[in-house]
């Protein structure tokens, strides 16, 4: 027992409360403009694990709580663009689920590590992270969990050209996801629904057709499209951030077959999106599609296409 104030089951649900308010303020604004508002309500609550006094129940359940509002805190921060500060915060973040014995949780927080060295481009980083995530929770994941870890593995198998291994887990994902009841999971995988599985089996065909120069490319290219506006049409209003990625997916699924029009059509979208959600995460993907336009510069589309980008993400 700790000395201090003793703290109580109300004390750890306001935490949760909190955690999802800022999940729902990432959602839907991107985690730019409520970075150091969590970074802040993380800190009071870091305070409460040094100085209250709680038994070993409560103990555990606050850290639990402690480090879920951590992965949205190190989630928003990474968003925001400031990858050390992130890395830091997610390492405190699985720490504390550690103490609680958490293995779920702590998953979820390696996946959100193996998200943040894949968009740095350390991918074998990325993957060894997923395979972390599936083996300290493999007793404890939930489908949800597990569905997503296999996605997350898919799309980073296809990155790294291992096309017959993404295909392979993007067919475990689809079969685990069959069993998922939302009833069922934890908050900090509500996000993890049919249009978020979807959308990373979607990115992991895209990726598939890209290094893919055999006439298979093309139907990697379709089924890449199919899964992206399936995501799209699943995606709750609130999801902004997730639509700006889902058309950015479907502008460089287009490029990849040389369909410019398409390109241009979903990149105006994801600009617009873009102007409303302040995430660095969606302006990095913007600045590497500009990049991947560049071979079809000559056609006045794909001209068009950079120059926006360029305005908008510079502006």
């Amino acid at each position: 027992m700790r000395v201090g104030s003793r703290i109580g089951s109300s004390d750890i649900k306001s935490i949760h409360a909190i955690t999802d308010m800022f999940r729902d303020a990432d959602n839907r604004h991107g985690g730019i403009l409520s970075r150091k508002a969590v970074i802040a309500q993380m800190a009071d609550a870091n305070a409460l694990l040094s100085s209250a006094a709680y038994d070993e129940t409560t103990g555990r359940a606050l850290f639990s709580a402690v480090a879920d509002l951590g992965s949205v805190a190190g989630w928003m921060t990474f968003d925001a663009g400031m990858h050390k500060q992130a890395q830091r915060i997610f390492i405190t973040a699985l720490h504390a689920a550690s103490e609680a014995g958490d293995k779920a949780l702590g998953a979820h927080i390696l996946q959100c590590m193996a998200r943040q060295m894949s968009h740095l481009g350390h991918y074998d980083e990325a993957l060894d992270l997923v395979s972390l995530a599936q083996y300290g929770a493999r007793r404890h994941a939930t489908p949800a969990t597990r569905s997503m870890l296999s996605a997350l593995e898919s799309r980073f198998h296809a990155i790294l050209g291992q096309v017959n291994e993404s295909e392979r887990a993007a067919g475990a994902a689809e079969e685990l996801f069959a069993a998922v009841d939302p009833r069922q999971e934890p908050a900090h995988m509500a996000f993890f629904d049919e249009a978020e599985l979807s959308a990373t089996i979607g990115i992991a065909h895209q990726i598939s057709a890209k290094n893919d120069y055999s006439p298979g490319r093309a139907r990697r290219a379709e089924r890449s499209l199919q899964l992206l506006g399936r995501a799209l049409e699943l995606r709750p209003e609130h999801r902004v951030r997730s639509k700006a990625f889902d058309h950015l997916g479907l502008a460089r699924t287009h490029l990849t077959v040389g369909e410019v029009t398409g390109a241009r059509e979903e990149t105006q979208t994801a600009l617009a999106l873009f102007e409303v959600v302040g995430s660095a995460r969606v302006g990095d993907r913007l600045a590497e599609l500009h990049d991947e336009a560049e071979p079809y510069a000559s056609a006045p589309e794909a001209a068009e296409l950079r120059e926006q980008i360029m305005t908008v993400v510079a502006g």
